[in-house]
């Protein structure tokens, strides 16, 4: 047994310690490459790998549970132990980390009584079932009992957010309660109210997120313990995401970045966020909102250390000098074979239109008035709401009444008009020619908003109605359309132009690497490989290039799904050996 302590200093077995850490999400990387990133992790000096955990993946229905496969936490721990690493949990109950809804489980918008990140007996009770199921995996790995925990960190930037001081109290107390033994952290920015306003020094180590001016950063810090206590940058910002709209990928000056590394360890203890980024699989990207939605792309590359599929990049090296003045660089053979290929061009083999296959991929709920895709238990995807519209006849108002966060609008099938975020309620104007019309809005989830007051409503398709001529429309058939099982499509249905499709693709493998999709000249959607959803693509960029890591690939036939919802297709598309996250723009 060892122990783990913050007093002046951080001890390990009462030997001073500088924690040398570097963040990887577990999540955010296939699980047979977790060995790989952890002994680069080591390579570069590290003492400690930190992680997040995301709640809404590990209660993604309320009272259901997953901890294997890519959730499998515990063997990331276990492996990490494994390399002599030491590890920082982060364990929600809000992760922020541009993820979609900073990792609180959509299902908390479904209880009127929970008011989220606040002392509120319906949230706390929520939060309490879900620590008595996921600290029993973790519990026995602190270094207290053995194993590599040496930090626990309370709540996540909690003072950009609110000033609840009894709901941090509680939050650790109830970690207290259920086994945790190991210091307690919060982490939060060093500027205003933040650290003030996040901060139960009583019961946890405040630490602060920043990434530059650290000397200064730093002496607020220490100014704010009162006495000496240990220092440290929980989250060391060596890079930014990206946004689909933004001009480019953002990267940042890798010689400043390791003179602020310097700074800290000169100081302190340090957490660089990231050292490996990884992908926002699925619909999994957060959004952020400032005076507009800001989703984030599939990619969270993040110009970490190491790339978002794990080659060591420049500033790896220049960070390993510096942590060469700290602490010995150890020697490490890598243990994972990994490669990249190039698949060559792979044309369409079948295709066919959603609307032909909604009865297959969803079960119809006829009600009368629209509601969002959260009251029917849907997490992530997309909604589509059918209504009949009657005779033909001019339209002088056409309204969408709370609706999030981009709506498609189809008249008989055939696209009318697309909103997005600010456009959404807008007022529409247009003719019904046909006897009969059928209104059709295909509704996208972006990606629920990760941080700040926008989080509190994050309701997702239509939550109040539509407005057709002044009055609310009734009579609504609707289908949930996560998109999680592809199996029942039926490409031998109808394919139409200029409507949201399926087309289906076919490669041969005979040895297996890491690849690159190209989505040049499709329009927006989502890739599916070998049923892996590998994430969204959209012409407006910066990401251009999806990656498919070689464990959701098979040795003989592989099978690629990609739905486009804009009309806009080609015959064919490129698995190549290079990625592309868009022209870069330093920040």
């Amino acid at each position: 047994m060892h122990t783990f302590e913050s007093r002046d200093e951080f001890y390990y077995d009462d030997q001073p310690y500088k924690v040398i850490s570097g963040a990887i999400h577990y999540f955010r990387v296939v699980p047979e490459y977790w060995q790989d990133r952890l002994e680069k992790l080591k390579a570069l000096g590290c003492n400690t790998v930190e992680t997040y955990v995301p709640w809404n993946l590990h209660e993604p229905q309320e009272s259901q549970f997953c901890f294997d496969g890519r959730l499998n936490l515990r063997r990331f721990i276990e492996l990490a132990a494994a390399l002599e690493l030491k590890v920082i949990l982060r364990p929600a109950p809000y992760i922020c980390a541009e993820w979609e809804f900073g990792g609180l489980p959509y299902w908390l918008m479904n209880d009127p009584e929970v008011k989220v990140r606040f002392d509120n007996s319906a949230f706390m009770k929520k939060i309490e079932r879900y620590y008595h199921r996921l600290l029993p995996e973790i519990v026995d790995l602190q270094i207290t009992n053995g194993g590599p925990i040496i930090l626990v960190q309370v709540e996540n930037e909690y003072g950009g957010y609110a000033n609840d001081k009894e709901y941090l109290k509680k939050s650790a107390k109830m970690m207290r309660q259920l086994g945790i033994t190991v210091p307690l952290v919060t982490s939060d920015g060093p500027w205003g109210d933040m650290l003030e306003n996040g901060s139960i020094p009583e019961y946890a180590l405040p630490t602060i997120n920043c990434g530059s001016k650290v000397t200064e950063h730093l002496q607020h810090l220490r100014a704010f313990h009162e006495r000496k206590r240990p220092l440290m940058v929980m989250e060391f910002w060596i890079g930014w995401f990206d946004a689909w709209g933004d001009a480019a990928h953002h990267v940042t000056d890798s010689d400043e970045a390791t003179k602020e590394l310097d700074a800290i360890l000169a100081q302190g203890s340090v957490n660089i966020y990231m050292f490996h980024g990884g992908t926002n699989f699925g619909f999994t990207n957060g959004a952020n909102y400032y005076e507009q939605l800001a989703p984030d792309v599939t990619s969270y590359d993040y110009d970490a250390l190491l790339t978002e599929w794990g080659d060591i990049t420049e500033k790896f090296w220049k960070f390993q000098q510096v942590i060469g003045k700290y602490t010995e660089i150890p020697k490490i053979e890598y243990s994972t074979k990994i490669t990249k290929k190039n698949y060559g061009v792979i044309e369409v083999a079948e295709r066919t239109a959603l609307f032909a296959n909604l009865d297959l991929l969803s079960a119809k709920v006829a009600t009368n008035y629209p509601v969002a895709m959260e009251k029917l238990d849907q997490a992530f995807g997309y909604i589509f709401y059918r209504s009949r519209m009657g005779r033909a006849r001019q339209i002088e108002d056409f309204r969408l009444i709370g609706c999030m966060d981009r709506a498609q609008i189809f008249l008989n099938d055939q696209p009318l008009a697309t909103q997005y975020d600010l456009e959404l309620g807008k007022k529409i104007m247009f003719e019904l020619t046909a006897e009969e019309t059928e209104l059709g809005i295909l509704v996208e989830n972006m990606g629920r908003v990760n941080y700040s007051v926008k989080m509190m409503h994050q309701e997702k398709g239509i939550t109040d109605g539509v407005i057709i001529n002044g009055a609310f429309q009734t009579q609504w058939d609707i289908y949930s359309l996560p998109m999680e099982d592809l199996t029942t499509l039926d490409f031998s249905r109808e394919w139409q132009e200029n409507q949201p499709a399926f087309h289906q693709f076919h490669f041969s493998a005979t040895e297996l690497g890491d690849t690159f999709v190209d989505m040049t000249g499709w329009g927006k959607g989502f890739v599916m490989v070998n049923g892996n959803n590998i994430g969204r693509f959209w012409e407006r960029g910066p990401q251009k290039r999806l990656y498919i890591p070689a464990p959701f690939l098979r040795k003989g036939e592989n099978e690629i799904i990609v739905f486009e919802s804009e009309g806009k297709w080609n015959e064919a598309i490129t698995l190549t050996d290079c990625p592309d996250l868009g022209n870069s723009e330093q920040i």
